[in-house]
């Protein structure tokens, strides 16, 4: 009784704390907490479990002790009450010891973890948050094009041996139930397909069975247009669960549909098996780039990228120190400067940002309410130059480098990718048909990006300019940097860029938004549109 009343009790407050949602699901950083938080609710659930044994073993003794006197006195009741002590101790047991023994069974041995569990349940995730997980593994599935047993197996590029997890077929089936409820039938029927293959290869489910996933299946298939499929998951359904009422409806309806088709010109309904629509017009391109597919540069404009050191037209402090300087892409052009920051400076900036790290936020044109920013997933901090010495340092770094005026340049804005995280297609500076992007800034466009990695990332997670087919793979230290503006000020539509979902790792990287205000005699205006 004590365990169910645990079970609602955890129920309950399962439903009480979808109001305490904090995104989890877009950043890796805040999503280790959870790990932690998880391991103390285990040692909790422990000690209840320790507490509950306990208990059970002091009933099971006293049920032994009286199975043994009951089954000695049973044998001659008179003769064994004849005895005045018998006769008294089993007055004191039926008067005072059973009532000990009820106080004992009545104890309620989860109080401790329940009121740890209280406390730690308002920060756990929600619905949401499994729904934007859910959404992610679907969306590694389509830009990296895995199949979904390589997901369920956990075998992904660049994972180690040590971190690898199984989706169960539970798993599998729930990830079909958040595409279903999208109307996203091609990715329902993935999913579902794992589901059933798992459970057919003998795995043992304790909530879902192939009854179930044939049921999402045949309607998946037959909302793709494929009726001679969902014919058949209704037919397999049926051997399984012959009283299946919906079965039975369906199993009519598409034999009647199939024997319509062939009865009518062009004998068979048209499939739309596939992706669903896009919103994004380069999503093809995009992903592309991401998998490493872009274009390759001719030789001829291979040899013009060079490695050279860098020191800034002589700059005092790196004319004996000169920093290492890569050329990325040519038009427009990309550098990569190495080595630019240190480990210690890198942590130091994730833990100044890391508690103020939050999920990006746009106001709806309509409503003007703040709304989630749903093409990136990754959550952001801002860091001015007051609140450390290192990030003032790193700040006159990217000054002395690229010899522009950071002093009307944006703060330094620190970002950590989630599930899948990503950041799709987008410029950086203000196009004409948004003339007031950056007016409260009073510091005219974004004429320049520098973007910093900090952290390596196994697998996924370049930075691609889809445009012009480049892809830069993040690593730790670097920097890249290019102009977003033309010398006229109009701006480079060549510099639309993304980051690809992250398929394994932990991305952190931070950047640097400069403005045209003060570089008047640091780059100079032109009249033509060339780099």
């Amino acid at each position: 009784m004590a365990l169910c009343w645990l079970l609602v009790h955890i129920f309950l407050l399962s439903s009480s704390s979808s109001s305490a949602h904090n995104d989890f699901f877009t950043s890796i950083g805040h999503m280790t907490e959870l790990l932690s938080t998880e391991k103390e609710l285990v040692s909790s659930l422990k000690d209840y479990i320790t507490a509950e044994e306990s208990k059970l073993q002091q009933v099971k003794r006293w049920a032994d002790r009286l199975d043994l006197l009951s089954s000695v006195a049973l044998q001659d009741p008179e003769g064994f009450l004849g005895h005045p002590v018998n006769a008294f101790k089993l007055m004191k047991r039926l008067n005072t010891e059973w009532k000990e023994l009820e106080s004992l069974v009545l104890s309620d041995m989860s109080d401790a973890f329940i009121s740890n569990f209280t406390i730690q349940r308002q920060h756990f995730p929600n619905d949401d948050d499994q729904t934007g997980a859910a959404k992610a593994l679907t969306r590694l599935l389509d830009t990296y094009q895995l199949d979904t047993n390589t997901m369920s197996t956990g075998a992904l590029p660049g994972s180690s041996l040590s971190h690898r997890s199984a989706l169960t077929a539970d798993d599998c089936y729930d990830l079909g139930k958040v595409a279903y409820s999208e109307a996203d039938y091609y990715h329902t029927e993935l999913w579902m397909l794992q589901a059933l293959r798992q459970l057919d290869e003998g795995e043992t489910s304790g909530s879902v069975d192939a009854v179930t996933v044939l049921d999402y299946l045949s309607y998946s298939v037959y909302q793709q247009g494929a009726l001679e499929p969902a014919l058949g998951f209704t037919r397999r359904l049926l051997e399984l669960d012959p009283t299946h009422q919906r079965a039975m409806g369906n199993l009519k309806y598409f034999e009647f549909q199939l024997d319509k088709q062939k009865g009518e010109e062009g004998g068979r309904r048209r499939e739309t098996r596939g992706r669903p629509p896009d919103y994004l017009p380069e999503r093809k391109k995009y992903e592309q780039l991401c998998r490493g597919e872009g274009l390759k540069m001719t030789p001829r404009r291979r040899s013009r990228l060079f490695c050279r050191y860098h020191d800034n037209d002589r700059h005092p402090k790196y004319v004996i120190g000169p920093v290492k300087q890569e050329d990325e892409w040519d038009r427009p052009r990309i550098v990569r400067y190495h080595d630019i920051v240190s480990d210690a400076e890198i942590e130091k900036v994730k833990e100044l940002a890391k508690p103020r790290l939050r999920r990006a936020t746009i106001s709806n044109p309509v409503t003007g309410v703040l709304e989630t920013a749903h093409y990136r997933i990754s959550k952001s901090a801002w860091l001015g130059a007051f609140e450390h010495p290192v990030v003032d340092r790193i700040n006159q770094r990217i000054q002395d480098v690229t010899g522009l005026d950071v002093t009307t340049a944006e703060e330094l804005q620190v970002a950590n990718y989630g599930v899948g995280g990503q950041y799709e297609p987008h410029y950086d500076f203000g196009r004409k048909d948004e003339p007031d992007a950056f007016e409260e800034l009073g510091t005219g466009n974004r004429i320049a990006t520098w973007l910093l990695y900090m952290s390596d990332v196994q697998a996924g997670g370049a930075t691609v300019f889809t445009d012009v087919g480049a892809a830069i793979w993040p690593k730790k230290g670097s920097a890249v940097f290019w102009y977003n503006l033309y010398p006229s000020g109009e701006g480079d539509y060549r510099t639309r860029h993304a980051a690809c979902p992250v398929l394994v790792g932990n991305k952190w990287v931070s950047n640097k938004w400069i403005h045209e205000r003060g570089q008047e005699f640091r780059r100079r205006c032109g009249l033509q549109e060339t780099d």
